[in-house]
């Protein structure tokens, strides 16, 4: 049966497609929508990569715009078959109090891992897009899995997650999601996508968005490297920027300050931020 939600939805209502056409996607919102509603602690889940870490931090800017209770955590994994640590989720995750996991481009290890959840009382919401055959009990928001009708399956990491953006977008009737498409550019650059289908539409549209960012990191950056012009090469200047490096501080750490860098509230931090990193690459 059609929500009421996806009822109110309009092709120029918001840019891309139709983000309930994706499998499942209804029970993630069902399932996101009761954690915001009852408060419950959510936890975004993200690799180090510049792919990762761009879904991770627009979605903690929606999750946060719609008063969720949400933390994050950064695993040193990188790459397309990055999946779940174990040892993360019974010593990170769950001391952060998650009872809803959501995930960036990652994937379940084993089916070990979905019982440890249940165990521990997390519910979870995979992302992640690549061929799978298997449907575990977690809730796929998967563009290649199998049964999914979503044509279009070359999205990055951050590009799913903006799918998933987009539907609570459509939910809490926002009309600023696209704002998001700033981060979700440099994501999806840093992967390296296809320039066709929806990616060839997202990148268009986030070009336009980047160019005037209101992102007190993303503009931090470009004033302190002084990018006059948004395009392809300042874009990849800016995806060396927040590339994590391996350092006295460690790549993890690092990766959380560019988390804290694109999701900062603070023009002043994120000018520090910046001469850090630039301090880090320069050592």
């Amino acid at each position: 049966m059609e929500k009421f939600w996806e009822r109110i939805y309009r092709p120029n209502y918001i840019t891309g497609y139709n983000p309930f056409i994706i499998k499942n996607m209804n029970k993630a919102i069902e399932r996101m929508v009761e954690a915001i509603n009852h408060r419950e602690k959510i936890v975004i889940y993200g690799s180090c990569d510049v792919d990762g870490i761009c879904g991770l931090a627009s979605l903690l800017l929606i999750l946060k715009y719609v008063n969720a209770d949400v933390e994050y955590y950064i695993d040193e994994g990188t790459g397309i078959s990055h999946t779940l640590d174990t040892d993360a989720l019974k010593n990170h995750v769950h001391f952060l109090g998650a009872q809803l996991l959501i995930t960036i481009g990652c994937g379940l290890k084993s089916q070990e891992q979905e019982y440890l959840c249940r165990e521990l009382g997390i519910d979870l919401i995979i992302t992640e897009n690549k061929k799978m055959k298997a449907n575990n009990g977690a809730i796929y928001i998967n563009p290649s899995q199998q049964g999914c009708s979503y044509r279009y399956k070359n999205l990055s990491s951050c590009g799913v997650a903006f799918k998933l953006m987009q539907a609570i977008a459509i939910y809490y009737n926002m009309k600023s999601v696209n704002r998001y498409l700033d981060l979700i550019i440099v994501g999806a650059m840093s992967a390296r996508v296809e320039n066709t289908g929806e990616n060839r539409v997202l990148l268009k549209e986030g070009l336009k968005y980047l160019k005037e960012t209101n992102n007190y990191g993303l503009r931090a950056i470009m004033d302190f490297y002084n990018i006059k012009e948004v395009n392809e090469d300042s874009i990849h200047k800016m995806i060396d920027v927040i590339t994590p490096t391996i350092s006295a501080v460690g790549k993890k750490d690092n990766a959380r300050i560019v988390v804290e860098l694109l999701t900062t509230n603070d023009k002043y931090r994120a000018e520090q931020i910046t001469k850090y990193l630039y301090s880090e690459r320069n050592r």
